[in-house]
C-alpha cells in the first residue's frame, strides 16, 4: 500500500486560503515573490510560465478581492516539485498533471521512482536526486569512474557527438546514461562508430520539432516562448514513444517468428 499524506498538496493550498483559523501572519506570495523564490533554481521561470501552469490546472493560487494572485507556501512547494519533474525527468505537462492528480488523491504515481517521497516538499539536492535521478554536473574523471569507460571510449563518443561537455568541461547525467548504454551495446559487438546513425536520427527528430515550432517561435513575447518550450517537450516525448513503439513491435514480431520456427523444427523432428 502506498504512503498517504495527511493532507494532499492541493488540499493544503486550498485550506490555507479558506481556513479562517489559519494564522493571520501566514505568508502569501505575489507572482514577483514566487519568481524570486524559484528563479535561482529555475532561471527560465517567468510570470507567463506561472500563468501557463495555472491555465493547465497544475496550481490554483487564491485571489485577492481585486483579482491579484496569492500563492501560499504550499503552492510554491508544489511549483518547485512540478518544475523539477519537468526539467529533470523531461516529463510533458499532461503526464505531470496525471502525476499531480494521483498525488492529490493520496496515491503513489508510477511515474515516480519507488523510493521517491510522495508529494512535493522543499527539494534539496538529495531529494531532487531521489525524485528525478538527476546528478550534479561531473568532471571527465568522475564520468569515467561512474561509467567504467576508458579514455579512448569517451574520446570516440565525443567525436561522434554521443556525449558533449559543457563550457566548464563537465558532463550531465544524460551523458552518463549514454556512456553506460554504449558499454552495454559493446558487449554485443556494437562499437561507437556503429551508433552514428542514432545521433543522425536524433538530429532529424530535433529538426522536425524546430520546423514544427518555427511559425510559433517568430513571436517574441514571454507567453509564446513558454508555449513553444512546452510544445517542443511534448513533441519530443511523443517522438520517443513512437520510436519505442516501432522498435518494440519489430522485436515482438521477430521473437514470434523465431518461436514459430522452433515449433516447426520440433514438429518436423517428431515425424
Amino acid at each position: 500500500m502506498s504512503a498517504r499524506p495527511a493532507r494532499t498538496p492541493k488540499q493544503a493550498a486550498k485550506n490555507e486560503s479558506t481556513d479562517t483559523r489559519a494564522p493571520a501572519e501566514a505568508h502569501v506570495f505575489t507572482i514577483s515573490e514566487v519568481l524570486r523564490e524559484l528563479q535561482n533554481e529555475y532561471p527560465d521561470l517567468s510570470a507567463s510560465k506561472l500563468r501557463f501552469l495555472e491555465e493547465r490546472d497544475l496550481v490554483e493560487p487564491a485571489r485577492t478581492d481585486s483579482g491579484y494572485r496569492k500563492y501560499s507556501a504550499s503552492d510554491v512547494e508544489r511549483l518547485r516539485f512540478i518544475l523539477a519533474l519537468q526539467r529533470d525527468r523531461y516529463m510533458p505537462l499532461d503526464v505531470i498533471k496525471e502525476t499531480m492528480d494521483a498525488i492529490d488523491r493520496g496515491e503513489k504515481p508510477e511515474a515516480l521512482p519507488e523510493h521517491a517521497p510522495v508529494g512535493p516538499r522543499d527539494i534539496t539536492d538529495d531529494v531532487a536526486g531521489q525524485i528525478t535521478g538527476r546528478m550534479r554536473p561531473m568532471s571527465r574523471k568522475e564520468l569515467r569512474a561512474l561509467s567504467g569507460a576508458t579514455r579512448g571510449m569517451l574520446d570516440t563518443l565525443e567525436k561522434f557527438r554521443i556525449i558533449a561537455a559543457d563550457e566548464q568541461g563537465n558532463y550531465s547525467h544524460q551523458d552518463l546514461k549514454a556512456v553506460k548504454a554504449v558499454r552495454v551495446l559493446a558487449r554485443y559487438g556494437l562499437e561507437p562508430k556503429h551508433l552514428v546513425g542514432i545521433r543522425r536520427s536524433a538530429d532529424s527528430e530535433l529538426d522536425l520539432i524546430a520546423r514544427a515550432m518555427a511559425p510559433h517561435a517568430m513571436r517574441k513575447d514571454a507567453a509564446a516562448r513558454a508555449r513553444v518550450a512546452e510544445s517542443s517537450k511534448e513533441m519530443l516525448q511523443s517522438l520517443k514513444e513512437l520510436r519505442s513503439s516501432i522498435m518494440d513491435s519489430a522485436v515482438e514480431r521477430s521473437t514470434a517468428a523465431e518461436v514459430r520456427g522452433l515449433h516447426w523444427c520440433h514438429g518436423g523432428s517428431a515425424r
